[in-house]
């Protein structure tokens, strides 16, 4: 039976959730605090090689000198420098790599902005409406106002 791992944005936890299913459709609440809003995150397994490096140097970010973090840093500058900055579509494309690339989970508000942009939305007006949440989730200097979330130990039923 596999294991889905949530995070719940109230908490700022990583909670895993043993499933009957190959593929639940169910999203379960979580086990502290109620919250239904929890979004699915990579499990440790399925994590890249930039978030395995980020965890064992104390969850500092990837480690800039292992070279495939560097490759896949250089690869999205490339990627970068021909982007049309008028395109929303590609925006988003470029904060989702950067994302993975950090190993970060996506807070929901840069998950609806990236939504946004994916649909084509003026970049402008998403900021305009989302910027007080992107701020309030990321702090003002974009280091993040939770901090790294925690992962809980335990192991509960989807």
């Amino acid at each position: 039976m596999p294991i889905y791992e949530f995070l719940c944005p109230s908490c700022n936890v990583i909670y895993s959730f043993l499933s009957r299913k190959v593929d639940p459709g169910k999203i379960p609440t979580c086990p502290k605090c109620g919250a239904t809003d929890l979004k699915r995150v990579p499990s440790r397994f399925g994590v890249s090689a930039s978030r395995k490096t980020a965890d064992e140097g104390g969850g500092q970010g990837p480690d800039l000198d292992d070279p495939r973090v560097e490759r896949e840093l250089m690869k999205l500058a490339a990627e970068m420098e021909g982007m049309d900055e008028n395109d929303p579509r590609q925006m988003a494309r470029a904060v989702r790599r950067m994302a993975e690339i950090a190993g970060e989970p996506v807070t929901p508000a840069m998950e609806e902005m990236i939504r946004r942009l994916e649909a084509g939305e003026d970049p402008e007006r998403v900021e305009e409406e989302l910027g007080d949440a992107l701020e309030e989730e990321l702090g003002e200097d974009g280091a993040g106002v939770m901090g790294e979330p925690t992962r809980d130990e335990g192991l509960y039923p989807m």
